[in-house]
């Protein structure tokens, strides 16, 4: 028998695990791997910071289960073809009939999967990533929703009515021995997930969950929890996150106006996207979930798309913002959708070049969120934006960083401009003799008159 980690790079709440100590024999150590395949995941567009994310819990994990007497080991393999080659082979080694894992809802990774139990291999799979057991969240003609609120009263329901499955923690032997490496790491600022739940996720119930619902849209408070790259990562259970939230609010589930469960909504859009991709595959593929979009002859040029990149659009809010990604692998949520609006409606570059983009440089970045996310700003997703809705990237500002805080904090080139003028495109702004600034790539109206006549056409 054989335990294999995925995208669940955790002890807490994890279901395949849980069915691997419970039919163990307790007097012979476990086997666990978990495979190392970067060029799989530069494939799928992982950023460096995410992969380093990964890693870091990774070996975290091996001394985890050393307490729980199993042996984890770290495998170096280029793909998801290699790691079936090599799984059929380990388990013709040692004798494996049975190997016990998470699934993924992904297509390669299903596809991966597939492969497995063409070559023989036993595979037994559990579900760890939702709350609500994707398949069961379904309307009246027994299809998945494609608005979130209804989806959402389906799920409250589902979850009042059966509750959920949660695992708690396996009980370790000692104190865990520090397997970190002492190298610089790219995601360190981000701390192990267990150090999270400690403090962290604490310090947010207790401090800032309360306001969450005023503070989660102003960029220049740190009012959100940073829950997700846990979550993308899954090195920590959506259930788990629940069945906190409960412990502090037992009444969340009823309590729909209240603050806390703005925070909740959250966690149930996760659901939602993921669901999504369990009854649409095509997702996983780059397609628009709206067929009528796939026509669409997105403009796409380069040296717009390379000045959003680069956080030179001339908008403040907009470059501060990509200036935070680039900066941090990490965006607020509020300025993913500005910016988001702002290539696909302003610049009419399709938003599968935003989605890559994000993906290559998130520390949280997860295929069902991301295209989930971007295919709302674009308007050709479940339940998106209205294809007139677009965010006036002014607006956005003076509404959500009145004061020019964040901006001021990513672009100190307008560090002296009044709060007033800060949120404008400045021109080119010289103070001795050095450039700080530089004119607006398009013009707001015109670009709004121009994505309404590109959209309308369809």
């Amino acid at each position: 028998m054989l335990l294999w980690f995925r995208n669940d790079l955790r002890t807490h709440d994890n279901p395949a695990l849980h069915h691997f100590m419970s039919i163990r024999s307790s007097s012979s150590p476990g086997k666990a791997i978990f495979f190392i395949s970067e060029k799989q995941w530069q494939i799928h567009d992982w950023s460096p910071i995410k992969i380093d994310f990964i890693l870091r819990h990774a070996h975290d994990l091996v001394a985890q289960l050393a307490q729980l007497d199993i042996t984890l080991e770290l495998i170096k393999v280029p793909d998801f073809s290699a790691q079936v080659t090599y799984l059929k082979k380990y388990c013709l080694t040692h004798n494996i009939q049975e190997v016990i894992a998470n699934s993924e809802v992904e297509f390669n990774e299903q596809t991966r999967d597939q492969a497995c139990i063409d070559q023989g291999i036993s595979l037994t799979l559990f579900e760890s990533d939702v709350i609500a057991p994707k398949g069961k969240i379904l309307n009246k003609s027994g299809e998945m929703f494609k608005v979130f609120t209804p989806f959402k009263r389906a799920w409250l329901h589902h979850i009042k009515t059966f509750g959920f499955d949660y695992l708690g923690k396996p009980i370790l032997n000692t104190v865990a021995a520090d397997t970190q490496s002492k190298a610089p790491s790219l995601s360190s600022g981000w701390p192990l997930a267990t150090d999270y739940e400690k403090h962290t996720l604490g310090t947010f119930f207790q401090d800032k969950l309360i306001n969450y619902q005023q503070d989660r849209d102003m960029p220049f408070i740190k009012g959100t929890s940073g829950i997700s790259p846990y979550l993308a990562a899954g090195v920590i259970s959506p259930r788990y996150v629940l069945r906190a939230l409960q412990h502090r609010s037992p009444d969340i589930l009823l309590a729909i106006d209240s603050p806390e469960f703005a925070w909740l909504n959250e966690i149930i859009w996760r659901d939602f996207y993921r669901h999504l991709m369990y009854h649409q595959q095509k997702l996983c593929k780059h397609q628009c979930f709206n067929s009528k979009y796939d026509a669409v002859h997105w403009l796409n040029n380069e040296s717009l798309f390379n000045a959003w990149c680069q956080g030179k659009t001339g908008y403040p809010l907009v470059d501060a913002a990509m200036r935070q990604l680039n900066q941090t692998g990490w965006m607020h949520n509020r300025l993913r959708m500005v910016v988001a609006s702002f290539l696909t409606k302003h610049l009419l570059i399709d938003w599968r070049k935003g989605e890559k983009y994000f993906m290559q440089h998130l520390i949280d970045g997860d295929l069902a969120a991301n295209n989930g996310g971007w295919q709302w700003a674009a308007s050709t997703g479940c339940d998106a934006q209205p294809y007139f809705r677009i965010f006036n990237p002014i607006r956005q500002s003076e509404r959500f960083d009145p004061k020019g805080e964040f901006i001021r904090k990513y672009i100190p080139e307008l560090v002296d401009i009044p709060n007033k003028d800060i949120h404008f495109p400045h021109g080119y702004i010289k103070k001795n003799g050095i450039e700080r600034y530089w004119p607006a790539i398009v013009d707001h109206k015109t670009a709004r008159e121009n994505a309404l006549a590109f959209y309308k056409v369809l």
